[in-house]
């Protein structure tokens, strides 16, 4: 966020300099001492500093450090060294902390390609300075752990990316959906080795289809022949068993993809939607068939402003909307349940702005499409939950409908930074590594372990627990994800920082990656997968 434009900062920091008041209290014989002894001011005024002299050393350090841009805009608001023009190339009127957020732009891979003329159109988009550029970046790799490590938990198969790009697929094969030229269920991760030589950044996975999409912003889809796949329906009867190149997206860089029931949407490194299928009634804005292979931009307020995080859930979509004056959520689609936000059951053709964190004073960093409910989480950690409320998946203490995002009191003291949904279930996962998951217990799929806790694991979870079992494997837990299908029953995965993978849940089909004890279908007890996804 621009120090110097958004309403935060400036409230912050009402000044563009600041100058020390510990100075003006003393002698100039103090002040000249405390100069010297702090290293950090110069002999002719505060705010500069012996370095300015050598402003590559500055830089190096500035890009180095990885600074957030909010603290590269805080720089530049309180310190005239970092506003003035820093006379580097490619652009020598950009201030140092300009160029230290454009070098680190230039360092990621969505952003390396792009030519000179549309990483000025990009940044315009974004609101006309490099540091919200990064900001853009940033927010998009966090949501979705582009570029790092992930393990999506899809409806009786799955899907894991290593830290390099690697990917590898186990479970149900029955559509062709684990890319692996064959139809059978695989009961241990299997590398996909016709994509070899490239680098996966981001994975989704739906009923018996996959997708996948490559740091060169290509995207590859295989199972059901289906963009609009009914998850028991006659359409997309030809499957493709290996992973076939979307030629309909090849002229638009991807960087996100996400399958829905009826449904596709994907996400261009522009921050523009695209979807397909689904249409027919226009219920997305636009007229199409079920078998429609076009992408079709999402219609509506979001041309115009950049979204970070697509989120797919049944008949809906949610999108994280990047703006230089803070984030927002729209939603789209079906509003059964009241899952799309706005106070009524209505359904939305078009993207709406959901009102409510403004008035909870949430700035929203992370969304999660359920089936029939939805979560973020806020920057400042709070959790919002609403839809429709059964099993207790909104952590409510009770199975009522909530038709606009409300907080989940009982995270209060808990800093959440990740929140997963599934079928009538959430995880939400706190900066310390702890993870709570409530709603439906079927299947195991909530890691409330029978044996050691001594309640029945099948039974539903009102409000947030602490996963115990999760604890024990005495780990920092990253990023979760469970299976997002009203007809499978659903399986967890558990990613810790070290790049373990833990699985729990039902595992009939080898999506656990391991195998079951004889007659039994799902496992209540986190065992850690083997692979190693950093």
């Amino acid at each position: 966020m621009d120090a110097t434009t958004s309403s935060g900062a400036s409230s912050s920091l009402p000044l563009h300099l600041i100058v020390d008041d510990t100075l003006s209290l003393v002698s100039p014989l103090q002040q000249s001492y405390q100069r010297a002894q702090r290293h950090c001011l110069g002999d002719s005024a505060p705010g500069e500093f012996p370095l300015a002299a050598n402003p590559s050393i500055v830089l190096h350090v500035l890009t180095s450090c990885n600074l957030e841009p909010e603290d590269l805009a805080h720089l530049e608001a309180t310190c005239k060294f970092f506003r003035k023009p820093a006379n580097f190339p490619p652009d020598f009127l950009l201030s140092m902390s300009e160029l230290a957020a454009f070098d680190m732009c230039q360092n990621r891979a969505i952003f390396k390609p792009m030519g000179t003329q549309e990483k000025e159109m990009f940044k315009q988009r974004c609101g006309g300075t490099w540091k919200l550029v990064l900001r853009f970046i940033t927010l998009g790799e966090a949501c979705c752990r582009r570029e790092k490590s992930q393990a999506i938990a899809g409806p009786g198969h799955s899907v894991a990316v290593t830290a390099s790009g690697a990917a590898y697929s186990f479970g149900s094969n029955n559509s062709g959906q684990l890319g692996h030229d064959r139809l059978e269920e695989e009961w241990r991760p299997r590398p996909i080795r016709s994509l070899q030589g490239i680098r996966i950044i981001q994975a989704a996975a739906g009923a018996g289809r996959t997708m996948l999409v490559s740091d060169a912003g290509t995207v590859y889809a295989f199972g059901k022949d289906s963009f609009g796949e009914v998850e028991y329906g006659n359409q997309g009867s030809r499957v493709v068993t290996t992973p076939q190149l979307v030629e309909s997206l090849k002229d638009i860089y991807i960087v996100q993809a996400a399958i829905g029931n009826f449904f596709t949407a994907v996400l261009s490194r522009e921050g523009c939607v695209y979807t397909f299928s689904w249409g027919g009634d226009m219920k997305l804005g636009h007229q199409t068939e079920p078998n429609d292979v076009q992408p079709h931009l999402l219609a509506g307020p979001l041309e115009d402003i950049p979204v970070v995080q697509i989120a797919a859930g049944y008949c809906y979509l949610l999108l994280l909307a990047c703006q230089p004056s803070g984030m927002s959520v729209y939603s789209v689609g079906c509003g059964l349940g009241g899952k799309l936000g706005h106070g009524s059951r209505s359904d939305e053709k078009y993207p709406r702005l959901i009102e409510q964190f403004q008035t909870l004073n949430i700035q929203p960093v992370v969304v999660a499409a359920g089936a029939w409910h939805a979560a973020v989480v806020g920057k400042d950690g709070r959790v919002c939950t609403w839809g429709w409320g059964r099993y207790g998946c909104l952590g409510h203490g009770n199975e009522e409908c909530e038709s606009v995002p409300k907080v989940v009191e009982t995270l209060s003291s808990v800093k959440a930074v990740h929140v997963a949904t599934g079928d009538y279930t959430t995880f939400v996962v706190s900066h310390k590594g702890d993870v709570y998951s409530f709603g439906c217990g079927e299947s195991s799929s909530l890691g409330h372990n029978t044996a050691i806790e001594g309640n029945n694991r099948h039974s539903n979870v009102l409000s947030p627990e602490l996963v115990t079992s999760l604890q024990r494997i005495d780990e920092r837990v990253v990023h979760v994800s469970l299976t997002n299908s009203i007809y499978w029953n659903a399986h967890t995965f558990a990613l810790t920082e070290s790049g373990k993978l833990y699985a729990f849940g039902a595992g009939d089909k080898g999506q656990l990656g391991t195998e079951l004890v004889e007659h039994r279908s799902e496992r209540g007890t986190p065992e850690q997968v083997d692979i190693d996804l950093n």
